[in-house]
């Protein structure tokens, strides 16, 4: 198998021993048919030059990559959904493939979706409909290319079977997908090892954990290892979710067990962008009391927080592990001021200004009901792209009262980068967004005309928004 000298492989999930994991193997597939591979990704974990046989064979077929894990495995946890605490859940269509490093020494996971059942598939059979992966595919790079830490989906392939399902027409298309992420130790893994009242795990995670995935872990004043770590893990979710509000996006099931401790999101069912800045407005549809509506996930992610902290109680004390958990507002706020100036492409200017320039775009989003992408499009450079917002569909909305106090206040800021207003993406006519009915469009042709061609469109579309914005990481 070529490899580059990039490829670093580093199983170190097996440092945790018996307990935390269940040996697995990999369903086998009546096709293998490559949808999607994220090469520019591959070539920065040393997989880039794997030929079409060799990506089948490591990710359709799952034999192991060289000097990586030797069996597949199936991680235990446990997790609140929905605010309910459920002990029946862990990897129940998925599995741990490799971990490897990256250029920075991080450790990296590549974990698999609807590769089969494991003891922890209960009644599912452990597969993802070719739909689910799509979906999938276009939340990651959309996230990526805002700015949001998420998961990688490295490759898609169509398996050939047919699926039922009660929320899509049936049968359906099935399929198989791989993700690169930086972890998928969950906050559910912690909670499964305290429904077990197993303290002595609880400490081997934790150890595991802050060795892999907070190194540089600094212990201060009136703290200890647990609440130290979860100060980190704390503002690291902080950023995760300012990074959702500025992204308009609405996560579905923001459940303890789809929360990690390196703060990057991950494994995407249902979800939603917003349309206009709409704080009731939910992703999933059995959410009915709204619970995960977009203005609610702070809320959620700062309880969320609060289950990993029980689980630390015996390492740590209340009042220091409280300490930690205090930071998550001011940590949001902070990231949430710099990410809506940043999406506009706008210096800050200062935590007093910024708090007060969020206020007044917040308080004209909802009351404008100006598409929200369209919003960050328009007025990106600030006063600089008047002509642009002059221009738009929605000018009318630039011209009302409501509009005076943010207009007012952007004149304060300066373009980043005033290079990048010149470029083509900003000269075209609307932003590219990610709305449910273009999703249903893209799955459309697919499913009826099994047209490929619209879905790769965006996904071109979407890089190139992310760099051309300067939005994406390393854009």
């Amino acid at each position: 198998m070529p490899v580059s000298s990039s490829y670093r492989p580093a199983p170190r999930i097996t440092e945790l021993g018996e307990g935390f994991y269940d040996a697995v193997e990999a369903a086998r597939f009546p096709e293998h048919r490559l949808r999607f591979r994220n090469q520019r990704w591959a070539e920065r974990i040393g997989l880039g030059d794997l030929d079409a046989a060799e990506w089948e064979r490591h990710f359709a077929s799952f034999a192991a990559l060289p000097e990586n894990l030797p069996q597949l495995l199936a991680l235990r946890y446990h997790g609140h959904q929905f605010r309910v605490f459920n002990p029946q859940i862990g990897d129940g269509r998925g599995f741990l493939h490799a971990q490897l490093l990256d250029d920075a020494g991080r450790l990296l996971d590549l974990a698999t979706k609807g590769s089969g059942r494991t003891p922890w598939s209960r009644d599912g059979d452990g597969r993802l409909t070719l739909k689910g992966g799509v979906r999938e595919v276009l939340a990651t790079e959309m996230l990526e290319a805002l700015g949001v830490p998420t998961s990688k989906t490295f490759s898609l392939f169509e398996t050939g079977e047919q699926l039922w399902r009660g929320d899509e027409p049936s049968p359906t298309r099935s399929s198989v997908l791989v993700r690169l992420g930086h972890s998928h130790v969950r906050f559910g893994s912690f909670q499964r090892q305290l429904a077990l009242g197993d303290q002595a795990r609880i400490k081997t995670l934790l150890e595991y954990a802050v060795r892999h995935y907070a190194p540089d872990l600094v212990v201060g004043a009136g703290e200890d290892t647990a609440s130290a770590f979860l100060r980190v893990v704390t503002a690291r979710s902080a950023r995760l979710c300012a990074a959702w509000m500025t992204a308009g996006f609405v996560h579905g099931v923001l459940n303890t067990d789809n929360m990690n401790v390196t703060g990057e999101s991950f494994d995407y069912g249902p979800y939603r962008f917003l349309p206009v800045y709409d704080p009731a407005f939910t992703a999933a549809y059995f959410d009915h009391a709204g619970l995960y509506a977009y203005e609610r996930q702070p809320t959620s992610v700062h309880w969320n927080l609060q289950r990993l902290a029980d689980t630390l109680v015996e390492l740590s004390s209340v009042d220091a592990l409280s300490r930690a958990l205090d930071g998550f507002l001011e940590e949001f706020l902070h990231a949430w001021r710099e990410g809506i100036l940043r999406r506009l492409g706008l210096t800050p200017l200062g935590d007093e200004r910024d708090a007060d320039f969020l206020s007044l775009a917040r308080a004209f989003l909802v009351e404008s009901r100006v598409g929200y992408d369209g919003f960050f499009f328009d007025w990106y450079g600030g006063a600089a792209s008047a002509a642009r917002a002059a221009a738009s569909p929605e000018a009318d909305k630039y011209r009302g009262a409501t509009f005076v106090p943010l207009r007012s206040a952007m004149d304060a800021y300066q373009p980043a980068d005033a290079t990048r207003l010149t470029r083509p993406y900003f000269q075209r006519p609307a932003p590219c967004a990610l709305l449910i009915d273009e999703i249903e469009a893209l799955w459309d042709a697919i499913a009826e005309r099994d047209d490929w061609s619209v879905f790769e469109a965006k996904v071109a579309d979407i890089r190139t928004m992310g760099s051309e914005s300067g939005l994406a990481a390393g854009a």
